[in-house]
């Protein structure tokens, strides 16, 4: 079959006369060690005990001669998604969402516009806002998030991810993942792990993106669930409807019974950065193998946020990190990540 591209234009005489050069080449470029290499791990990383503490991880789990290799059907990795994967500060992602859905809320039930918290949300007041307390959050949240097909959820928390954007930064909430824990997610999964999200946030929201983003499919999110309820539409279709009933708080507690109830697999590997990780981190640690327990310092107020109240912080109620959580940390065997001092770079851009 004759090619169907163009002549490229050198004959055979060139060609021949060419390759006649190449023993006066020198024989160095032509050996193994001069080929490309495998890229290094973790490269967005800073050398110490952080990142070691990684690779250790990794190859003590994946070494058949090491007496902590962990079989491939174990290796199980969990990651809190507010704060360890992503921004959490001033406010989380989801709760934004929330605040901004009310007016819609408040048209298809006007009684709301007269009710409180969403007479101060309507007012636009932002100081009186982030001065809501947890349980005005909780009511904005139910009413904002449960209550209509699930199918009419998803596309509505799509289409907001689509547009939304951080006010500091002025870039989509989607591009604000912390890219060095990018990097430990592709490199676990590069050695066997099965990576997933395990967040107090509300489950059917982060699995609206978490394949898009982190490579993570919604079948491994585990995450704070509400109810659904079954039903046929006017033309007889099935769906189903988001009920205001709360079946798994996945936060401080729940985090382990969660993982248990979903995952069925006592991870490996278990990162977070806040109070309510504490009890996945334990739960992670409890068990046998190579074991890797880390906690996300924001103490970076240049490049992200810094916060905690650890180490004498400024406290912040989102994603709060004390100083009896350091000091578990340090007790427990577990690692401190400094974003200041371990990650080279914050985000991808």
């Amino acid at each position: 079959m004759k090619s169907g591209h163009r002549h490229s234009g050198i004959d055979r005489r060139t060609l021949v006369a060419g390759l006649a050069l190449f023993p006066a080449v020198n024989t160095e470029l032509w050996s193994s060690s001069a080929l490309a290499q495998p890229a290094a791990p973790l490269p967005s990383w800073n050398e110490g005990p952080a990142k070691q503490a990684i690779l250790d991880f990794v190859r003590a789990a994946t070494d058949q001669a090491s007496p902590k290799f962990v079989p491939p059907d174990d290796r199980v990795a969990t990651f809190d998604q507010d704060g360890t994967l992503w921004v959490e500060q001033p406010i989380y992602t989801q709760v934004v969402y929330c605040l901004e859905r009310v007016p819609a809320v408040a048209a298809q039930r006007p009684e709301l516009k007269k009710r409180e918290p969403f007479k101060t949300v309507l007012s636009g007041n932002r100081e009186a806002i982030a001065n809501l307390p947890l349980h005005d959050l909780e009511e904005i949240l139910i009413a904002t998030l449960t209550g209509m097909p699930v199918d009419d959820f998803q596309a509505e928390a799509k289409t907001w991810l689509e547009s939304a954007k951080h006010p500091r930064w002025n870039r989509l909430y989607t591009d604000l993942t912390y890219q060095p824990m990018q990097e430990v997610l592709h490199y676990l999964r590069d050695n066997g792990f099965k990576t997933y999200i395990v967040t107090g946030g509300g489950q059917d929201f982060v699995r609206e993106y978490a394949q898009r983003i982190y490579g993570i499919p919604p079948e491994q999110v585990v995450g704070t669930a509400t109810g659904t309820k079954f039903g046929y539409d006017q033309h007889g279709r099935p769906f189903l409807t988001k009920e205001p009933k709360l079946l798994l708080n996945d936060n401080n507690a729940g985090k382990p019974e969660g993982i248990h109830l979903e995952i069925g697999r006592r991870p490996h590997a278990a990162f977070g950065n806040s109070t309510g990780d504490r009890q996945m981190l334990e739960y992670t640690g409890a068990g046998d193998g190579a074991r890797l327990m880390m906690l996300v310092l924001h103490d970076d107020a240049q490049r992200e946020y810094a916060y905690g109240p650890a180490l004498g912080l400024p406290d912040s109620k989102v994603g709060t990190f004390t100083q009896a959580l350091y000091d578990e940390a340090k007790n427990s065997g577990w690692t401190v990540i400094s974003m200041k001092s371990d990650w080279k770079r914050i985000f991808s851009f």
